[in-house]
C-alpha cells in the first residue's frame, strides 16, 4: 500500500510539473502580440499622415501600435515591382492581416502570396472589375477593403477645372504608366470627358523627377493652358515638385487629394484620404477581433472634399468664382 500511495503520489507531482511548466506557454499563446503587415507602394514619407490615420482606425477598435498590436511596415518606394517580394516577406512572417495601400499593385500582390492570411486593401478603383473581390456586399475569399474612388472622379475634376479657368483649351494630363489599372481608368474617363467641356487633353508619361521637369519645360513651349495630375504613390511622393513647378510657370492645376493643396496647389477633389485610411485601420482591427474578410462588405467612401488654395489662385492672376468658393469644403488662404 505504501509503494503504491509513493507511486501515485510521483505521479502526481510529474503531473502538476508538467501542467505548471506547461501554463506560461499557454498564456503566452493566448496574449501574444499581433502582427499587421503594413504593405505600401510609395515612400513611407510621403505616406506618414495616412499611416496616422491607419493607427487611430485600429485604436478605436481597441488595439494601439507598441501596446497590444506591432506593426510590420514594408515600402516599395514606387518600385511597383518589389511589391511581390514584400509581401512574400510578410507572409513568412506569419503575420495576423496584410494591409495593402499605395493602389491594386499592392492588393494584387498580397492576393498571390497568400490564400489565407486575412487581406485588407484600399484602391481607387472599382475592385470587383478589378477581380480582387466577387462583390461589395461579399468580398468572399481572404480579402475585403476600402474602395475610395479616384479615377472615376476625372470628369468631376476636369468641369472644376474648367470652372475655375474658363478661358482653358488645351490641357496636360500627367499619368505614371507603372500604375496601370489607374493610368487606364483615368484616361479612359479623361477622354470623354475632356471634348464634352470643349478641352484637348495631351497626355503625358511621367516616372521620374526628371520626366516631371522636362514635362513642363515642354508644357511651357506648347503653351498649355492647364495641367490635371493622376492619382497615385508616385505623383504623392512629388507632390511638392509638382506644385512649385505649376507655380513656376503659371499653370493652373487640379490635383487628386487635399495634400497637394496643403502644400501650394490650386485645387484638388476627391475622397478624403484620412477617412479613408481610418476606415482601413478599423477594418483591420476587427479582423484582429475575430471576423472574417468575407463577412466584411467592401467600404465605398462617402466623404468627398473639394480644397481651394486661395493665395495660390492670387498668384496665378485667377479669381475664384463664388459659386466654387460657396461649394469648397476648405478654402486655404
Amino acid at each position: 500500500m505504501t509503494s503504491q500511495f509513493l507511486y501515485n503520489r510521483r505521479e502526481f507531482i510529474t503531473l502538476l510539473g508538467g501542467a505548471a511548466a506547461a501554463w506560461p506557454l499557454a498564456a503566452l499563446a493566448q496574449t501574444a502580440t499581433p502582427v499587421i503587415g503594413f504593405l505600401g507602394g510609395g515612400s513611407p514619407g510621403a505616406f506618414a499622415h495616412l499611416a496616422a490615420a491607419f493607427r487611430r482606425g485600429l485604436a478605436e477598435n481597441g488595439y494601439v501600435e507598441g501596446e497590444n498590436v506591432a506593426i510590420e511596415y514594408r515600402s516599395a518606394d514606387n518600385q511597383l515591382d518589389r511589391l511581390p517580394t514584400l509581401a512574400a516577406d510578410l507572409v513568412r512572417r506569419q503575420v495576423a492581416v496584410i494591409v495593402a495601400t499605395g493602389g491594386p499593385a499592392s492588393a494584387f500582390a498580397a492576393k498571390a502570396a497568400s490564400k489565407t492570411i486575412p487581406i485588407v486593401f484600399i484602391v481607387g478603383d472599382d475592385p470587383v472589375k478589378l477581380g480582387l473581390v466577387g462583390s461589395l456586399a461579399r468580398p468572399s475569399g481572404n480579402l475585403t477593403g476600402i474602395n475610395f474612388f479616384i479615377a472615376e472622379l476625372a470628369a468631376k475634376r476636369l468641369e472644376l477645372l474648367r470652372e475655375l479657368v474658363p478661358q482653358a483649351a488645351r490641357v496636360a494630363v500627367f499619368v505614371d504608366p507603372t500604375n496601370a489599372t489607374t493610368t487606364e481608368s483615368t484616361l479612359r474617363d479623361v477622354e470623354v470627358a475632356a471634348p464634352a467641356i470643349g478641352l484637348q487633353a495631351q497626355v503625358f508619361n511621367v516616372t521620374t523627377s526628371r520626366e516631371i521637369d522636362a514635362a513642363f519645360a515642354t508644357l511651357t513651349r506648347k503653351r498649355i493652358d492647364a495641367l490635371f495630375v493622376a492619382a497615385g504613390s508616385f505623383f504623392a511622393d512629388r507632390r511638392v515638385q509638382l506644385v512649385l513647378l505649376a507655380t513656376r510657370h503659371a499653370i493652373p492645376a487640379t490635383y487628386p487629394f487635399r495634400g497637394f493643396v496643403e502644400v501650394g496647389g490650386l485645387i484638388s477633389y476627391g475622397a478624403s484620404l484620412t477617412d479613408a485610411y481610418r476606415e482601413l485601420g478599423a477594418y483591420a482591427g476587427r479582423i484582429l477581433k475575430g471576423a472574417k474578410p468575407a463577412d466584411l462588405p467592401v467600404v465605398q467612401s462617402t466623404k468627398f472634399e473639394l480644397v481651394i488654395n486661395a493665395q495660390a489662385a492670387r498668384v496665378l492672376g485667377l479669381t475664384v468664382p463664388p459659386s466654387l468658393l460657396a461649394r469648397a469644403d476648405e478654402v486655404i488662404e
